[in-house]
């Protein structure tokens, strides 16, 4: 057990998760949301997430019952060690917000943001110190993705970069590190190309969304979750690794990338690709897909630790 205390500020889906996560490495969790019904809502995620936690190994002391909860912001981060925000995808709130746990927190605390695509040089501008904020955004769900991206804005120091990232790999999570600020950071910005292409295949007629998600899942997807691209690259260019592979296809790839599509320029995609998920799932339980892609999700995550050969 840790005497050390998480404020976790904003309990949505993403706060809830994070808040699982922190119980399970035997933190104290100390959670504020204002809105109606947050701490209700809040446990009951957490039951839900916990046995999914005691299948990937509790850490002594870890317990549901350290978690407190006070709908105000700056009572929460009083007395924290570190600070997990994840208050909405808006500047003026994550400001506001930022400002509240500021109020209650020690000036040498990190304070990390979850967001998706705000620039921390953006969010840290009207702090005290700013120095100390860093991104230090999850993929959902951070109580069972290992990945996290950190960075720092304009006037966060080195070292409170250097200090989120060891914190994150302390407690069992997978952190990499953005050396500059773009929207969206690295991962989403990944997955945005690979939305984009999909979006353009359905909606030009090439593929269905079902034969979409046939060829991710059963294809390259298979490869980039034991090695990610690069390494899938460097496996596909045989003894010549990487540079034969980008040599012998780099040209034809030029080709096709001058082809890829666009976003569709109206939202009368949205009905389409929401037309093509539901046929794709007629005859299953989603809630049960769901149950087992987690099931399938921490039996590759066994997988990968029982590998160390592999980056």
């Amino acid at each position: 057990m840790t005497d050390r205390t998480i404020a976790v500020v904003g309990t949505g889906l993403i706060g809830a998760s994070w808040a699982a996560y922190y119980l399970a490495r035997g933190f104290r969790v100390v959670a504020s949301d204002p809105a109606g019904g947050a701490e209700e809502a809040l446990r009951e995620r957490i039951d839900g997430f916990w046995p999914t936690l005691e299948t990937l190994g509790l850490d002594e002391g870890a317990s549901r019952d350290r978690l407190e909860f006070t709908p105000s912001i700056a009572d929460a981060a009083r007395g924290a060690d570190f600070v997990q925000e994840n208050g909405p995808e808006r500047l003026d709130i994550k400001r506001s917000i930022l400002a509240e746990i500021e109020q209650g927190v020690g000036e040498d605390v990190l304070i990390a943001t979850s967001s998706s695509g705000l620039l921390v040089s953006e969010a840290q501008k009207g702090m005290r110190h700013p120095q100390r904020l860093v991104l230090g955004h999850p993929f959902n769900p951070p109580h069972l993705i290992p990945l996290v991206e950190v960075l720092g804005g304009e006037q966060t120091s080195p070292e409170n970069v250097e200090r989120a990232v060891a914190f994150y790999a302390g407690i069992g999570k997978k952190p990499i590190r953005i050396n500059r600020e773009v929207p969206g950071h690295v991962a989403n910005r990944l997955q945005d190309a690979l939305w984009r292409e999909m979006f353009h295949l359905v909606s030009t007629g090439v593929a269905s969304v079902a034969d979409i998600d046939t060829a991710i899942s059963y294809g390259p997807g298979l490869r980039w979750a034991l090695m990610g691209p690069f390494l899938t690259m460097h496996a596909g260019g045989g003894d010549g690794g990487i540079t034969h592979f980008l040599e012998h296809l780099g040209p034809a790839m030029r080709d096709w990338a001058r082809d890829l599509g666009e976003y569709p320029e109206t939202d009368e995609y949205v009905s389409t690709m929401a037309e093509g998920v539901e046929d794709e799932l007629a005859g299953h339980d989603w809630a049960a897909a769901l149950a087992a892609r987690d099931r399938l999700l921490l039996g590759l995550l066994a997988a990968k630790a029982e590998a160390p050969e592999i980056p």
